[in-house]
């Protein structure tokens, strides 16, 4: 059976797997379901039509799968599901999702969310993303793998942030993120790619190399970006970073892409970070 400490309230159709473990003082909804392993700290309170994927940890005083934050939501049936193997630390804050959102808010699995970070309505976050101590998500914020947002950076509504980026500390987002970038700034600009962040994942050399190459081309000052992106996929093709980059700007999105506030320095190769 669950450990579910005396103190605790496990409302009625709760549904909880054999071994979770469910701290002093935590409060559980109904229509919650909590996979093995999960382990609620202490002072958790999760509500809504909330699912938790196995081993998950949640720490004290976070609040998951309340109503979000958001005008328009009428009680609609909307959802929160949240992966497997994640940290959830203190008083991190997730909220399902919108009936104009699709309804669901999904955290991927393997996520680290630090002290005080917050997740809005309709965001999709993927796996092995970092969120540092009070960086928060506008709704529909898309997080693709491997990305990191630095301590009190905010995203704003609608912006994707893509594979393996960088958001410096204290930045505020409102434009599209390529993968591998690193954004700096009040008003966030791109600074260079996430070299640092590459080699720990242990990127090749070579792909290395040629996405510092194809990051030189595409944000030089010549031409219009949809022109660079033609040409970089002609002669970068085949290097999966490039590719990666190449597929991000091409998609749809309501947001424009972020830019360095200058041509890139062939001097540094684009830049690097520590993420």
């Amino acid at each position: 059976m669950p450990q579910i400490h005396p103190t605790a309230i496990v409302a009625p159709g709760a549904q909880l797997a054999d071994d979770v473990i469910v701290g002093p003082y935590c409060v559980i909804g109904e229509q919650v379901a909590l996979a093995d392993g999960v382990s609620l700290k202490s002072h958790v309170v999760i509500d809504g039509r909330t699912t938790i994927g196995p081993r998950t940890r949640i720490f004290p005083f976070a609040s998951i799968g309340h109503e979000p934050q958001d005008l328009k939501y009428q009680g609609e049936p909307s959802m929160l599901d949240i992966g497997c193997d994640n940290t959830i630390r203190e008083h991190v804050t997730i909220n399902p999702g919108t009936a104009g959102g699709g309804m669901v808010t999904r955290i991927g699995d393997h996520c680290l969310l630090m002290v005080g970070a917050h997740v809005a309505h309709d965001c999709q976050v993927g796996d092995h993303v970092i969120l540092v101590n009070n960086a928060t998500l506008s709704g529909h914020v898309v997080i693709e793998d491997y990305a990191i947002l630095g301590g009190l950076s905010a995203v704003h509504q609608f912006v994707r942030i893509g594979r393996h980026a960088m958001i410096g500390g204290m930045s505020g987002v409102e434009r599209d993120v390529i993968p591998y970038g690193l954004v700096l700034g009040d008003r966030a600009r791109l600074n260079g790619i996430n070299i640092v962040g590459m080699q720990r994942r242990g990127f090749s050399r070579e792909d290395i190399q040629g996405l510092r190459s194809a990051y030189q081309f595409l944000f030089s000052s010549d031409g219009t970006l949809s022109d660079r992106v033609t040409e970089a996929a002609e002669r970068f093709g085949g290097i999966g970073p490039v590719d990666d980059i190449v597929a991000f700007i091409r998609a749809d999105s309501s947001r424009a892409i972020c830019q360095p506030a200058a041509a890139p320095s062939p001097a540094n190769g684009g830049g690097s970070a520590r993420g």
